[in-house]
């Protein structure tokens, strides 16, 4: 073991920490990673980061413990460094943690865009967030459709959802509604990836974001898009970077990590969800923005639903299912499905909390301020089966099924369902197409047939 080598933990959740692994501790003889913590995801402990991709220095892999674990493994291992990588996270957390690991005698530590951002070959726009759940997918959708029209070709690369075989999932291409099922994919990985494939956008993912992104740029193609997650910083370097902020959320700004980082770094801000947000909320966010990012373009949107059969919500007592990070570690608590439904005339959201089984109660137990709606939780067979089962036992006239999937095509549901669609709408001067085609004739890509802003 080399003498200065330094015992390290990387306190995670199954995606950001990987990746600070792979970029900055992977081959680095100084450093010992003798552990990873998991939180945010149920059942990623017990396992290990694989041999096959934690290289050469660890024939064993790394195994991941429960971050409850933490004061335990730093006293046993004499641990020097703990490396906090997940994301959506208040600065609260982020300091009790810190405290904790001061406490137990080892240095905590945050790494840096330097350190974690690759540099791709082929442009790079970046979409993020202050918090979860604020309009990335949409917004990427709408990007996609911008740099089409304008005959770019393009390649998505999402942020990771790494929960099943890691060795297979190093490097998962996704072109065709089948590539789900061939790379076992999650509810939650379903809801971000097929959207992309039903424009015929291929989209990557993964564990491995070197190879990823060289495997993505021998396609054919003109840009890159990153496709973030949570609020997460990008894994590459961004030429043009697009933050969402969201006024229901107003003030968390200035206090999640790592949104304020991602807020900071934008060349453009989207305040999205206007027009379901309170006045008030909204000059908080826009003061907010002018303050910490003065420089960054500012673009007004909304988000608006569209509903397969609307006329059957009035007068009807409805279970909601909402995107399960967006209610969960998001804490939104008014999403698209839970305001369609009310505004369409539901006679009541039926609380499905007292109705709930299995790992669908353990997630109402972990979040504890979910409204009365059922997140669409689905990281193992295990966790569909409950909440097919707290579907089935919720006693209600409907289900209004808010998720970018029809879940009746992952789990039975045997009652009447709705489904509620939504994308990212733009308005006012400038907006998202002038931010896009400017950067598109800044690298040479088009015509200068949009005034730059």
């Amino acid at each position: 073991m080399h003498k200065k080598q330094k015992k390290v933990i990387i306190i995670g959740a199954a995606g950001r920490d990987f990746h600070n692994f792979n970029t900055y501790y992977r081959g680095n003889e100084r450093y010992n990673v003798v552990a990873f913590t998991a939180a945010q995801i149920p059942d990623i402990e017990g396992r290990k980061y694989p041999a096959e991709l934690a290289g050469d220095l660890y024939p064993d892999g790394i195994p991941v413990h429960s971050e409850d674990e933490l004061t335990d493994l730093i006293n046993k291992h004499d641990i020097d460094e703990c490396v906090f990588s997940y994301s959506d996270v208040s600065y609260n957390t982020v300091m009790n943690l810190a405290s904790i690991v001061n406490a137990a005698g080892a240095d905590f530590r945050l790494l840096g865009l330097k350190a974690t951002m690759l540099k791709s070959s082929k442009p790079v726009i970046g979409v993020g967030a202050v918090r979860t759940g604020g309009g990335k997918s949409e917004t990427s959708r709408k990007i996609i459709d911008i740099l089409k029209q304008h005959g770019v070709k393009v390649i998505a690369i999402r942020h990771p959802m790494p929960y099943g075989n890691l060795v297979k999932q190093a490097v998962q291409r996704f072109a065709t509604i089948d590539d789900l099922k061939k790379h076992e994919c999650t509810i939650e990985e379903m809801e971000e990836y097929e959207p992309h494939i039903k424009r015929n956008t291929i989209v990557y993912a993964g564990i491995d974001y070197e190879a990823i992104l060289r495997k993505a740029e021998k396609e054919d193609c003109d840009i890159i898009l990153w496709d973030g997650g949570n609020n997460d910083t990008p894994f590459f370097k961004p030429d043009l970077m697009i933050t969402l902020a969201d006024p229901q959320r107003a003030g968390h700004e200035l206090g999640y990590y790592p949104g304020g980082t991602t807020l900071r770094i934008a060349d453009a801000v989207i305040i999205n969800k206007i027009e379901s947000s309170d006045l008030n909320d909204l000059l908080t966010v826009r003061n907010n923005v002018a303050k910490i990012n003065p420089a960054a373009t500012v673009i007004d949107a909304c988000s608006p639903t569209f509903v397969d059969k609307p006329g059957l919500i009035r007068d009807k007592k409805v279970l909601v299912i909402e995107e399960g990070p967006t209610v969960t570690h998001g804490d939104v608590m008014r999403s698209y499905g839970s305001i369609t439904a009310q505004k369409y005339g539901a006679a009541e959201l039926v609380d499905p909390r007292p109705y709930s089984v299995g790992k669908i109660k353990d997630t109402y137990r972990q979040y504890p301020n979910i409204g009365p709606v059922l997140p669409s939780m689905g990281y193992s067979k295990q966790q569909m089966k409950d909440l097919e089962a707290t579907i089935e036992k919720t006693p209600c006239d409907l289900v209004v099924i808010a998720t970018p999937i029809d879940l009746n095509r992952i789990i039975n549901i045997e009652k009447p369902t709705v489904k509620i669609n939504y994308e990212l709408e733009d308005f006012g001067k400038p907006n998202l197409c002038d931010v896009i085609c400017c950067f598109l004739k800044k690298i040479n890509l088009v015509e200068n047939d949009h005034e730059c802003l």
